[in-house]
């Protein structure tokens, strides 16, 4: 009988988290423990030198199915098979929402025998992190109604006595929803302030889920407390009326949000199944922001030397060029190697299968050789390989191997993926026997990231470029896209954006993930088509213009059957039942 990811992680033997603090290299006086199995990283460590002997490697994927290709699970597999051929490694990965795990998703700890731990509470509360997120938010959403309340009541005279100045918020031009981090569709729009008089200001608002909050990019992207309270001060959550931006700074909340989330910044660490060190910190979404761990974390952890595994969300065209494009811009660090992420089930769906549905069985198509439709859907890996290589970095294929794929088709996607240019495509049993199923991987990584360079990773494109030629470089070098079409609203936007002093940030393209393109139902790798860009937002304290493709959805629902209705507890131990 096979063992759920639970049943597997509460089996497994948890190590005192000050033994792993001390494998990682961490002094005493550097981390603080959390109960006896998660630890806090004192943000001070991340000033140290990156350690001469360090490796940094981002692992992200082709384009998924709506079931995911097990992304974070071979990233935890790659630590634990780098420790299994004798090098020291470590995982940095993202916290997961509650949106997912109470939804359809489930949790995002790995998987099988590769997993973080402690499970539970690292898909549940863990240190709190997103939940100071939540309060830090809802704290500016409450001084954005504050301050026209009390606008509408007071002469200018009150305010100047009190050394306060009026800003004169457009009530129609408020950008700053509320937040909360569970999947709830009826709070995507609510009319607030109903009531009397002093319970206004009456007005049209909604809902965003938590990590969708510019908030938790800011707390990825911080590179210390100065930085996090500067980008804060920075938010620009309405206009004017006159049109200009009004920001944290203005509203005289800036100081007290970085307050509440001072502790957040502390990264948390805790470990792998097999005992290696693993830092869960932050948790942006790859389509509606960055979609990358903390700045911090890896920082952090290169200070350490050894091997740092990282993750970036969704594919090589999302994750990873936000990763190269944004993250690493802030961080200063270069990824030594890229792990693409292949299944033979995601690869047939892009060569014509039938839909992928969570909850319902896998059709007879994936489940079975089928050679044809295998080699249809490979033009999807080859995108893939072809985006890591915009970049410089050389490049490993994880096969993610399932009892259903035969070796036919698993040679077949590990030649057509070294005729593609990859430095090494292996076939990878990490889920099933953990860092003993990844050792060709660890092997073939370590191998990429010691070898000479003749090139140096960088990223896409000039931070000097206007920004429709960002937007262009992403969708037709990456997307492979023929060119963009900007509505007339992204065009006003633009212009605006640039005057404003926005121009020279780097663009972080909301777009889905299911397809290269912007329309999910093109699958493989589309082209000629046409990138439509319909609105553009300042993200000025995470320090980047977010531009929307399609109907992107910041409050996600529930599906029919969420995954709650399978988790309870059992009141005799205490233990969790039914997270996966």
């Amino acid at each position: 009988m096979r063992l759920s990811d639970l049943e597997i992680a509460q089996a497994a033997q948890v190590e005192p988290i000050e033994t792993i603090a001390a494998r990682l290299g961490l002094a005493s006086g550097e981390w603080l423990p959390w109960g006896r199995n998660i630890a806090k990283v004192d943000p001070a460590v991340a000033r140290g030198e990156r350690h001469p002997d360090s490796r940094y490697i981002d692992v992200t994927a082709i384009t998924p199915t709506p079931l995911g290709e097990g992304k974070t699970t071979t990233t935890v597999g790659l630590t634990q098979g780098l420790g299994a051929i004798g090098r020291k490694g470590m995982c940095a990965i993202r916290q997961p929402s509650q949106g997912p795990t109470f939804g359809i998703k489930g949790g995002a700890a790995g998987g099988g025998y590769s997993q973080v731990l402690p499970m539970e509470e690292f898909n549940l509360h863990l240190t709190g992190d997103i939940h100071a997120i939540t309060a830090a938010h809802n704290l500016i959403a409450a001084a954005i109604d504050n301050q026209m309340y009390h606008e509408s009541r007071w002469s200018d005279a009150f305010f100047q006595k009190r050394g306060i100045e009026k800003v004169h918020i457009d009530p129609y031009e408020i950008s700053w929803n509320r937040v909360v981090d569970l999947n709830d569709r009826s709070l995507r729009s609510v009319v607030t302030g109903l009531g009397a008089l002093a319970d206004g200001p009456l007005r049209q608002g909604g809902f965003d889920i938590t990590v969708a909050s510019e908030l938790m990019a800011v707390l990825a992207l911080a590179r210390d407390l100065r930085d996090l309270r500067e980008r804060i001060g920075r938010i620009v959550v309405a206009l004017d009326r006159g049109g200009a931006p009004v920001t944290t700074e203005d509203l005289g909340v800036a100081g007290a949000a970085t307050v509440l989330l001072r502790d957040a910044l502390w990264p948390n660490l805790l470990q792998t199944l097999e005992g290696q060190p693993a830092f869960v910190h932050a948790g942006p979404f790859a389509n509606i922001a960055h979609g990358n761990s903390s700045v911090m974390a890896d920082r952090i952890a290169l200070t350490q030397g050894g091997f740092l595994v990282t993750e970036s969300g969704f594919g090589a065209d999302i994750g990873m060029e936000k990763f190269f494009d944004i993250k690493c811009r802030v961080s200063g660090l270069m990824p030594d190697a890229v792990v693409l992420v292949a299944t033979i089930r995601a690869l047939k769906m892009h060569g014509g299968g039938p839909a992928v549905t969570p909850g319902r069985p896998l059709p007879q198509e994936y489940c079975q050789e089928n050679l044809e439709l295998l080699r249809s859907g490979l033009d999807n890996l080859r995108a893939h390989i072809r985006i890591a290589g915009l970049f410089g970095v050389p490049l490993v294929v994880a096969v993610n191997a399932f009892d259903t794929d035969t070796e036919g088709e698993l040679a077949l996607v590990r030649d057509a993926a070294l005729q593609a240019g990859a430095a090494d495509a292996v076939v990878t049993h990490h889920h099933a026997r953990g860092g003993e199923g990844a050792l060709a991987l660890a092997e073939a990584v370590a191998r990429a990231a010691d070898a000479p360079r003749t090139t140096s990773p960088s990223p896409l494109y000039d931070l000097s470029l206007p920004l429709e030629e960002k937007l262009r470089t992403v969708a037709t070098r990456v997307y492979g896209a023929r060119d963009i079409e900007l509505s007339p609203l992204a065009r006003r936007q633009i212009a605006r954006y640039e005057e404003e002093g926005y121009g020279t940030m780097p663009v972080c393209i909301a777009k889905t993930h299911l397809s290269l393109s912007h329309d999910p139902a093109l699958k493989n790798a589309p082209e000629n088509f046409i990138f439509p860009v319909r609105e553009l937002r300042p993200s000025a304290g995470a320090g980047f213009v977010y531009a929307l493709a399609g109907d992107i959805r910041t409050m996600p629902g529930l599906p029919s059957v969420p995954a709650f209705r399978g988790i309870d507890i059992d009141v005799e131990t205490g233990r969790v039942q039914g997270l996966f």
